[in-house]
C-alpha cells in the first residue's frame, strides 16, 4: 500500500533542468509542473548508498535499513527522522506514520524536500553527497519536520504540530514554529541554535548559519517577526528582531543585531546593525561568501570616520587598512 503512495516526481529531462536552474538562482521553475516519471535525486541517493555500503561494510546494515529497503525518498526521510526523534512516549512507528501521512499526499512538500537537499549539496562543503544530507544533516532533518508540522498546523492539528516542534528542539537544538512560512531551497548550515518565530516569513534560496534568531521584540501578539527576502545569507550568531523586512539578496554579517529594515542587495553588520554598502552578488546565499574586499572596508570605514570626526579621508584610509586588513566580502 505504501508503494502506491510513492509518487514519481518528474521526468529525468525535466529534473536535469529544474534543479540546476533553481540552484543557480535563475527564474524559478514553474510550480505547476506535472510530476510524473523518474526521480534523479532519489536515484542518486540509492547509488550513493550502495557505493558507501561497499566502501564501509560495517555500515551496510544501516544503509540498507535507512535507504535501500525503501521505495522512495519520502519513505527514507520518514524512517531516518523518526528514528532520530523517537522517545519512550513517541514511538518511531508513530512518527513514520505521521510523516508519511502528510508527505506522501503533498506534492509541494515533495518538491521542497528535493530543493532543500539540493541546497545542502550545493552550498555546504561539508555535505559530501545527497545521501549524507538525508542521513546525517540535522539542519535538513529539522527543516523537513517543520514542513510536516506546518502542514499539520494548517489542518487544525496544532497540538501535534507543536509536539513535533518541541521534539525537534530537544533533539537537534533547532526551534522553528510550525506557523512560520518558509520557502524552498533553504540551507540550515549546522543548524544548532537557530530560532524562527511564529510569524516569520522566509523566501526561497535563503542560507542560515548556526545560532540565528528571527524573533519578536517583546510580549506583543500578532505579526511580530522578521520577513526575509529571497537569496539572503544570514551569518552565524545573528539576531533579527521585530516585524522588519530584509530585502532580497541581503548579506547579514555574523554576530549582527538587526532592528531595522535592510534594502535589497545590501550588507549589514554591527550591534545594532547598519547598512555598510551594496553587494555585487545577486544572491549571496548561493555563493556563501562571508568575507569582504579591502577596498570595500576602506571605503566604508573612511566614510564612517569622516562622519564622526571630519578627519582627512586619506589618513582614514590608512587607518582603515591597518585596522581591517585585507578581507574579501563582495565577489568580482
Amino acid at each position: 500500500m505504501v508503494s502506491e503512495q510513492c509518487l514519481p516526481l518528474t521526468s529525468t529531462h525535466l529534473l536535469e533542468k529544474v534543479f540546476p536552474v533553481y540552484a543557480l538562482a535563475l527564474p524559478d521553475p514553474n510550480p505547476d509542473y506535472i510530476l510524473d516519471g523518474s526521480d534523479p535525486i532519489w536515484e542518486a541517493i540509492k547509488a550513493e548508498a550502495k557505493l558507501e555500503a561497499e566502501k564501509e561494510p560495517i555500515l551496510s546494515s544501516f544503509l540498507y535499513a535507512s535507504v535501500l529497503a525503501h521505495e522512495c525518498l519520502e519513505q527514507v526521510l520518514a524512517f531516518v527522522v523518526a528514528n532520530r526523534l523517537q522517545s519512550p512516549t513517541l514511538l518511531a512507528t508513530q512518527l513514520v506514520d505521521i510523516m508519511c501521512n502528510v508527505v506522501m499526499h503533498d506534492k509541494a512538500i515533495q518538491r521542497s524536500i528535493r530543493f532543500d537537499v539540493q541546497a545542502f549539496k550545493d552550498r555546504d562543503p561539508a555535505c559530501l553527497s545527497y545521501c549524507s544530507a538525508i542521513l546525517y544533516m540535522k539542519g535538513f532533518h529539522a527543516l523537513q519536520v517543520y514542513r510536516v508540522a506546518h502542514a499539520l498546523w494548517h489542518q487544525g492539528r496544532q497540538i501535534l504540530a507543536l509536539a513535533l516542534q518541541s521534539r525537534v528542539s530537544e533533539v537537534f537544538g533547532i526551534d522553528i514554529h510550525p506557523a512560520a512560512k518558509i520557502g524552498e531551497g533553504i540551507l540550515l548550515d549546522h543548524g544548532t541554535g537557530v530560532v524562527i518565530g511564529e510569524t516569520a516569513v522566509i523566501g526561497n534560496r535563503v542560507s542560515f548559519m548556526q545560532g540565528v534568531t528571527l524573533g519578536g521584540t517583546g510580549k506583543e501578539i500578532g505579526d511580530r517577526h522578521p520577513k526575509i527576502g529571497d537569496g539572503v545569507l544570514i551569518g552565524a550568531g545573528s539576531t533579527i528582531l521585530g516585524n522588519i523586512k530584509i530585502g532580497e539578496g541581503v548579506m547579514i554579517a555574523a554576530g549582527s543585531l538587526v532592528l531595522k529594515d535592510a534594502p535589497p542587495r545590501s550588507m549589514v553588520a554591527g550591534t545594532p546593525a547598519k547598512v555598510l554598502g551594496s553587494l555585487r552578488d545577486h544572491f549571496p546565499s548561493l555563493t556563501m561568501k562571508h568575507d569582504a574586499t579591502k577596498p570595500f572596508f576602506t571605503q566604508v570605514a573612511a566614510k564612517f570616520n569622516d562622519e564622526k570626526s571630519g578627519e582627512n579621508p586619506e589618513k582614514n584610509e590608512a587607518n582603515t587598512i591597518e585596522r581591517f586588513g585585507c578581507l574579501d566580502l563582495t565577489s568580482d
